[in-house]
This record gives C-alpha cells, sequence and structure tokens, in this order.
C-alpha cells in the first residue's frame, strides 16, 4: 500500500491552475485528453529527470502550438 501520496491532489495552487489550462486547452482545440496524455509522456520519456510539472509546461505548449 502507499503511504506518502499527498491528502490533495495538487501541493500548489499553480499545479491547480496548469491542470485547468491542459483541460481547456484539449477542449478549444477539439482534441481528446489522450492527445495532451500522449505529449506529456513523451516529454517525461524525452527528459525524465525535468521536473514534473515542467513536462507539463512542455505538453500543454506543444499541444497549442506554443512551443519557443
Amino acid at each position: 500500500m502507499i503511504t506518502d501520496l499527498p491528502d490533495e491532489a495538487f501541493t500548489e495552487p499553480w499545479q491547480a491552475r496548469l491542470f485547468a489550462m491542459a483541460q481547456v486547452a484539449c477542449s478549444s482545440t477539439d482534441q481528446p485528453w489522450e492527445a495532451f496524455r500522449d505529449r506529456l509522456k513523451a516529454a517525461i520519456a524525452e527528459q525524465p529527470d525535468r521536473p514534473y510539472y515542467d513536462s507539463w509546461m512542455v505538453a500543454l505548449e506543444q499541444l497549442t502550438g506554443c512551443s519557443p
């Protein structure tokens, strides 16, 4: 049994906002949530040592076409 999980899904308010932004991006671009998830998995695989929510940003930037 996993016992060291936080009580809340997000430990910082900005994490919840980032999650909401990803949901809105999928909805507004008519892409399924899986499109974001696939990009997130690829971003994590590309740089496994990168902080988790930094990978979220990479995936969100790719989904929206806002990649630098």
